[in-house]
């Protein structure tokens, strides 16, 4: 009876689940909830035990239910990629190709990345955004791209997929004559406080209301990090660089990095990833420039 399984069947266990009644799943799915139910009794049929215990107000997983329905989310996503991967190759070769990329990423490899990709598809279009945190995934979300390159953003948004791209070095710097520089040893997150912190402000509002690797009360907030580069030089204040794009700074003494205490805010280096919504993966030329951005990075 297993064989008789359908994704029908698994998609109504999942809202089911989710949602906490066979009415609200209905109400998601777009069914009456005699049809939920009936459904999910034919499931439980083939499946051979309960998957909810009916004896409450609300239905409730079973221990075997719980169990199962991870592999069902499994499955589902398996089908949906499936159905997305074969849309794509019906589809063909993209009329245009557009790329949010974030402003940590390095620009040589990007660059490498979009020569190689004019010289393999002369005929197809490339429109780039560069932005940083949720700017970078907005362009995403609202259908004026199909990638994404997101690393100062923490978060994948739910019904994107993913795929690890590289590691980019950070750096905690200062200029000399900043007083965390003359520091000796370990720079405390009390002495850290006292002192401006410059960061990257979210021109998107996907990100309102919250704050990623803010230690100090005292914030400016820039939209470019060539300026934020520039006033860490100037000595206007302290903040975290991707390594590459201060090693000169470090190297000439142009700009100092700062030892600090540990702290789960401040990380050693941005995770970059390629995502894209999960119902539109990228076409053959858009997976061939991610490809290109990974081993570019290597």
């Amino acid at each position: 009876m297993l064989d008789g399984l359908t994704m029908d069947q698994l998609r109504t266990f999942i809202a089911a689940a989710d949602e906490g009644s066979f009415s609200a799943a209905g109400r998601k799915l777009r069914r009456a909830q005699s049809v939920v139910s009936h459904t999910l009794a034919n499931l439980e049929l083939q499946v051979g035990f309960a998957l909810f215990d009916r004896s409450g107000r609300y239905p409730q997983l079973t221990e075997a239910g719980c169990s199962l329905l991870e592999q069902a989310r499994e499955a589902a996503d398996s089908m949906d990629a499936f159905k997305a991967r074969a849309r794509t190759l019906a589809e063909g070769l993209e009329p245009e190709l557009a790329v949010a990329v974030d402003v940590m990423f390095p620009i040589a490899t990007l660059t490498n990345a979009v020569q190689a990709f004019h010289r393999k598809f002369p005929t197809t279009p490339l429109r780039l955004y560069v932005e940083a945190l949720g700017a970078v995934v907005q362009p995403l979300l609202d259908g004026r791209c199909r990638i994404a390159v997101v690393g100062s953003l923490p978060d994948i948004p739910q019904g994107c997929a993913s795929e690890y791209l590289t590691a980019i070095p950070s750096a905690t710097v200062a200029a000399p004559g900043h007083p965390l520089s003359k520091i000796k040893g370990t720079v405390s997150r009390i002495e850290m406080s006292k002192h401006v912190q410059l960061v990257l402000t979210d021109r998107s509002s996907l990100t309102a209301g919250r704050e990623f690797g803010v230690l100090s009360p005292l914030v400016w907030r820039l939209a470019d990090l060539g300026a934020k580069h520039a006033f860490l030089r100037a000595g206007l204040g302290w903040g975290s660089m991707p390594l590459h794009m201060v090693a000169d700074d470090l190297a000439d003494g142009g700009l100092q990095r700062l030892r600090l205490k540990a702290h789960p805010l401040l990380g050693t280096a941005f995770s970059m990833n390629a995502i894209w919504l999960k119902d539109q993966p990228p076409g053959p030329a858009g997976r061939w420039f991610v490809d290109q951005l990974k081993c570019g990075s290597v």
